[in-house]
């Protein structure tokens, strides 16, 4: 049977008209954990350092900037879990009675598709974002997980991990069946883009396993080197900034690209403050580092995040910054100004 589902997808493009989220068009839908109201408390920061941001990522500026600000209530949505029948899952996109919704980028450009012979049922935890970056894999598709895993059978697009993200797996005990081109009898999808208080308790039910049965000390803090891996984001002194807060504060330095989970783990999971460049590869401490600790960023000027604050803010601990100067490829931050701002943490 061919279907010309993704040619309507297509003809909505060209109309610029929004393609219709599969999420709207549930049969059944149940809420998992409720809604809840938090805070956002004020990030630390040093005077002048908001007025040296010129461009952000994922949000507008002014959300940015409230973000750091903080001061304010928040109320965060329940978690929803939604079931589907007859759903086809072809070239990383899940297509029902006109509604899709995109897991990855695909890899053709048909306007049709035959439809896939294999049937099955199944929970599916993954995301956009997170198949885009690991940060988000790790900070909310783990999490995601172990919705997925108390429904069903759990299942993903994602190819043969690499990387950290078979260890990972591994301690959290993931086990998804890997899929192609599908058509699901029955699918379960959840909405758990919401930091409630049952997304931040899974939180630290992940960091529970991923610490489990190991002995480590505290330390003052951790550097999370970033060097030239991800997006292209350069922070040209970072290995003086990293030896600096070193030989000043005690911290330990580590380039979690040359350094197994396990060594990460021994590091960040009792670190008082996990410090670094802005990117993903700070979700590792993210994960790890115990409650009221402090995260402390480093964000180049125009393509300042506030998305890892978020997280923060749903953990209950610290969020710290300092905006470097240069461009958003290349750019160089202040010692002075690091050490100010981390004596404000003590």
């Amino acid at each position: 049977m061919i279907s010309f589902r993704p040619l309507q997808g297509k003809l909505c493009k060209l109309m610029r008209c929004p393609v219709p989220d599969l999420l709207a068009r549930s049969e059944d839908r149940w809420e998992v954990a409720p809604g809840s109201e938090g805070y956002a408390p004020p990030a630390v920061f040093l005077p002048e350092q908001i007025e040296r941001i010129r461009d952000t990522e994922f949000a507008p500026i002014d959300e940015v900037v409230q973000s750091f600000r903080g001061g304010f209530g928040t109320y965060e949505g329940p978690t929803v879990a939604h079931r589907f029948r007859y759903v086809d899952l072809v070239d990383g996109v899940l297509y029902a009675n006109g509604y899709q919704r995109h897991l990855r980028p695909r890899l053709t450009r048909s306007l049709t598709y035959r439809r896939p012979d294999e049937t099955l049922s199944g929970t599916m935890y993954e995301s956009w974002v997170g198949n885009r970056w690991f940060g988000n894999w790790l900070s909310d598709d783990c999490l995601t997980y172990m919705l997925a895993a108390a429904v069903g059978q759990p299942v993903t697009t994602a190819p043969d991990p690499t990387g950290h993200v078979p260890h990972y797996e591994s301690l959290l005990g993931m086990a998804a069946r890997r899929l192609g081109d599908v058509h699901f009898d029955e699918l379960v999808l959840f909405e758990d883009l919401a930091n409630n208080s049952g997304k931040a308790q899974r939180a630290w039910a992940m960091r529970e396993k991923l610490l489990h049965g190991r002995k480590i000390d505290p330390l003052p803090g951790v550097f999370l080197l970033r060097g030239k891996s991800g997006d292209a984001r350069v922070l040209e002194n970072e290995r003086q900034i990293a030896e600096n807060m070193a030989e000043t504060y005690g911290f330990k330095v580590l380039d979690p690209a040359h350094a197994t989970v396990d060594q990460i783990a021994d590091v960040c999971g009792q670190a008082a403050i996990i410090a670094g460049v802005e990117g993903s590869h700070l979700v590792h401490g993210l994960a790890m580092m115990p409650p009221r600790a402090t995260l402390f960023v480093i964000q180049p000027p125009d393509r300042t995040v506030a998305a890892l604050k978020i997280v923060t803010d749903r953990q209950d601990q610290r969020y710290a910054f300092v905006v470097a100067e240069g461009s958003r490829l290349k750019f160089r931050a202040n010692w002075s100004e690091i050490k100010r701002t981390l004596d404000l943490l003590h």
